[in-house]
């Protein structure tokens, strides 16, 4: 069967399995070896275990549960809401405070989690009550903690991107680096919007009156100052481990789960239970997640290994188009993919196809891979099917339609497809500090 069929047949397939409702792990494996056996035969089945052997056994991925199970502990510990408290305490009384802590806050709690939908259901949980209660317009209230929630793949440690590193071969250290001003960039361009947005429009954040601020003082201003931003300074030592060659990525997340549980004891948050439940969150999201990847896995072994990747070399190549708009035109792919399927399967169906594409234009592998997950981050939150907008609905209270989550996500996503665009034109802002550290 001819290349093109086949990546036909096997589209077609994976479109009907997902209207149909099917596990997207075990529909992405079972199209693979149905239709592979029709076309190898019984040869097809020695895939299977090379992909398991490379899946759970990469010690790259070892790193996800303990960087969820960090996020686990520092959420169900009360760190969140003492972050937000502080960030409150930063701010003080403009108006949008509540929503621009939202943005930070919630980006920071994104990064613990380290994967979207945790992420969103996180902050919701902590942020959207208070906003809805103080008065904030909803959409707003409901913008901002999408935008916030959805970062969270995007602020080191990620998750998507150690998988993007492990499928590509690439160092996950430099791929942290690249992320962090995109990061640094979409925070303070959320930011402006906000305080653009509520100076223009007033009704729309209500300013903050004394009784909504409670100013702490003596014991409790220090006790909040020190368990909002030493998690913060948590994160900074996981990250600096691997910067500083300390520490792999996987060692790094087993730095941050033994630091979340001394932080929790420090603080008097400690409890037992905290750790059960928190491991068992944690189980239950690596389940899910490792059969996703081992699905993948073996769809795209499988596809490559049919010659996909010649496929879209030699289609590129026939475009006689500009690099830059292959590139695009990657991006356009990989934004309709977001509307159908979560971010671990982009990444691991996209990322052996695509990349190597790029670097035979001649593009750094990191760059594109950051490019990756900012497209990623607008796709799953994109109406009317990004995966991201139905966890939002999922958490938000009773009288929350899907049209407001729609109209509430737009102009935080425009706002992210300009932070993409800068970073597609000006390479330089993702390569300059992973060359400027780590050569």
């Amino acid at each position: 069967m001819e290349i093109e069929l086949l990546t036909a047949v096997l589209l077609v397939c994976i479109l009907t399995a997902f209207a149909l409702g099917a596990q997207v792990g075990l529909a992405l494996a079972g199209i693979a070896m149905g239709v592979g056996y029709l076309v190898w035969g019984e040869a097809l089945f020695n895939v299977i275990p090379s992909t398991v052997e490379g899946t759970f056994f990469n010690f790259i991925l070892l790193a996800i549960p303990l960087y969820i199970y960090m996020g686990q502990i520092l959420t169900r510990s009360g760190i969140g809401d003492a972050m937000f408290n502080a960030s409150q305490l930063v701010i003080g009384r403009v108006r949008g405070s509540l929503a621009i802590s939202v943005i930070g806050v919630c980006s920071m709690i994104g990064a613990m989690v380290g994967i979207i939908g945790a992420g969103i259901m996180t902050s919701s949980s902590i942020a959207l009550k208070p906003m809805l209660e103080r008065g904030y317009d909803k959409r707003l209230a409901l913008g901002v903690i999408m935008a916030g929630g959805s970062l969270g793949i995007l602020i080191p440690p990620s998750i998507p991107m150690i998988m993007f590193a492990a499928a590509t071969q690439n160092s996950v250290g430099r791929m942290f680096l690249a992320a962090m001003v995109p990061a640094l960039i979409t925070i303070v361009l959320l930011i402006t919007y906000v305080i653009i947005t509520c100076k223009l429009n007033p009704e729309k954040a209500p300013f903050d009156s004394e009784s909504d601020i409670e100013v702490p003082k003596g014991l409790e201003l220090f006790n909040t100052i020190r368990d909002g931003f030493s998690s913060l300074l948590l994160i900074v030592a996981v990250l600096g481990s691997i910067i500083l060659g300390i520490a792999t990525p996987t060692e790094s997340g087993a730095i941050g789960v033994v630091g979340a549980i001394i932080l929790s004891i420090l603080f008097k948050r400690f409890k037992p239970t905290i750790m059960i439940k928190a491991g068992l969150q944690t189980s239950i999201l690596v389940s899910v997640a490792m059969w996703i990847i081992l699905g993948a896995s073996v769809f795209s072994n499988f596809h490559l290994l049919m010659g996909v990747q010649s496929m879209v070399a030699g289609f590129a190549t026939n475009l006689d188009l500009p690099p830059i708009m292959i590139i695009i035109m990657f991006q356009l792919i990989m934004l309709l993919l977001g509307f159908i399927i979560d971010e671990f399967i982009i990444v691991l169906m996209c990322a052996p196809i695509f990349t190597p594409v790029a670097v035979a234009l001649g593009y750094d592998p990191i760059w594109f891979g950051v490019l990756m997950i900012l497209n990623i981050v607008i796709a799953v939150q994109t109406p009317p099917y990004g995966f991201a907008l139905f966890y939002l609905k999922g958490i938000a209270p009773k009288g929350i339609t899907m049209m407001d989550i729609y109209k509430s996500v737009t102009p935080f996503i425009l706002v992210q497809l300009l932070v993409l665009i800068i970073c597609m034109v000006f390479p330089e802002l993702v390569l300059w500090l992973p060359n400027k550290i780590m050569n």
